[in-house]
């Protein structure tokens, strides 16, 4: 009986042993075919690439144009940021430091869409007439206000009613903020008027031009997306002011529109 036991026994090993070799075949098989279709969907989300962010257009050869708004943020910058997202336009920011201390949302909101963040004093103040002491105190605390809002120091000042002086210009300096003025004022604040805003920027943008807006009236916002279509039907490109320039402004300058990539001062 021994021997056909041993029979039955080398038979089994055998089967075994050709099982398993044939599992051992197949495993990279099944590891190739994963692989291909790994392959074929792509890498997961976590693993794609951001995609690459366009670079400014040359503003020396473009139709560009900077569209700035003054004194928010306020209630009516959130309806504006959704215009400016809709449309996927930039724009610069010239904040008041107390309207930051009352909504750093939605300064926190203008910094991560792309927007360019600027000072415009803490209390709308007319730094061309202030003191030494009156002018560090504004403008320390709103770059201050701005910082804990977002995270970002302004490198840009536009001072209230476009007011300056030699004694500004010198604390400027030293505060590395540049001075950034306009080229079309459609007088906003004053008409409140949403098809006077319109047609008054569509009548005086220019390449080059800084456009001044505030997004502190409902009026002014209801005009921006057809000023933006419009302009864009026309060839206009939306810059920051930033990227009107082409590179960072220098501290304690005056800068009112671009002309051949150069600053044009104030008389």
């Amino acid at each position: 009986m021994d021997g056909p036991n041993l029979v039955r026994r080398g038979a089994a090993a055998v089967l075994a042993a050709a099982i398993c070799g044939g599992l051992s075949t197949l495993a990279p098989s099944a590891g190739r075919v994963e692989f291909a279709v790994a392959q074929r969907n792509g890498p997961s989300p976590s693993e794609a690439p951001e995609p690459a962010r366009k670079p400014p257009p040359d503003c020396t050869r473009a139709k560009c144009v900077a569209l700035t708004f003054d004194d928010g943020p306020a209630a009516s910058t959130g309806e504006l940021l959704d215009i400016l997202a809709a449309r996927r336009v930039k724009a610069t920011f010239f904040l008041i430091g107390k309207n930051v201390a009352e909504y750093p949302e939605l300064v926190r909101r203008e910094h991560e869409a792309g927007h360019e963040i600027a000072d415009h004093s803490y209390s709308h103040a007319n730094l061309g007439r202030a003191s030494k002491k009156k002018i560090v105190s504004e403008l320390t605390r709103t770059q201050d206000a701005i910082r804990q809002a977002s995270g970002v120091t302004p490198t840009m000042l536009r001072p209230p009613y476009g007011s300056t002086s030699r004694r500004l210009s010198e604390i400027t300096r030293e505060m590395g903020l540049a001075q950034v003025l306009w080229t079309v004022d459609p007088q906003d604040w004053d008409s409140r008027d949403t098809e006077d805003v319109e047609r008054r920027v569509l009548a005086a943008a220019k390449p080059g031009y800084i456009v001044l807006m505030h997004d502190i009236h409902r009026t002014t916002v209801k005009a921006v997306p057809k000023i933006i279509d419009r302009l864009a039907a026309e060839g206009y490109v939306f810059v920051t002011v930033s990227e009107l320039f082409g590179r960072r402004l220098t501290p304690g300058k005056e800068y009112v529109q671009l002309n051949s990539g150069e600053p044009q001062g104030l008389p």
